[in-house]
């Protein structure tokens, strides 16, 4: 089961979290200021998986991979595959790339609910349940143009009780 997905800058601030088990929040920001610690020391030419016992607790396995200045995350355990972990950063990395081309952590911090969304479309509940990042775009799309739906009745209606009062 994937435990947390974290998104990081390089100078240590989280830029996206989602934890798939109960965490407290300051138990949240010692894993993730932890999980930081041990990222930054790693040479680039070393392996993108950790051994996360130390930190995260027995049976926990870490996956990242750093696109930019952003390193990408997954907290997972025994029972999920490393590389399909390693996999699963690259097709939500591609898929961010769709939706926002040439994805940079501005992005991120502007479209925290989008980021969300993909995530949601991809995994829930700590299970992955969407690889396909065509198949995660047309869904995303398709919230996209629900919200728009809503925003605009919301609109209409506020117009319309403020011309008929």
């Amino acid at each position: 089961m994937i435990r947390a997905m974290i998104v990081i800058n390089n100078q240590g601030k989280p830029r996206l979290s989602k934890f798939y088990n109960y965490t407290p929040v300051e138990q949240q920001q010692q894993l993730i200021r932890s999980i930081y610690s041990v990222l930054c020391l790693q040479p680039e030419n070393v392996s993108n998986f950790l051994e996360g016992s130390s930190i995260l607790g027995p049976d926990s396995r870490l996956v990242y991979k750093l696109f930019a200045t952003l390193y990408f995350v997954f907290v997972f355990d025994s029972s999920e595959n490393e590389l399909a972990m390693f996999d699963l950063i690259q097709v939500y990395v591609e898929t961010l790339e769709k939706c926002f081309s040439n994805v940079c952590e501005l992005d991120i911090v502007l479209n925290y609910s989008k980021m969300h969304t993909i995530l949601d479309e991809m995994i829930l509940g700590g299970q992955v349940v969407e690889t396909n990042s065509e198949k995660v775009m047309q869904a995303v799309e398709e919230i996209s143009k629900l919200e728009k739906v809503t925003a605009a009745t919301k609109l209409i209606s506020k117009s319309a009780s403020l011309l008929w009062g």
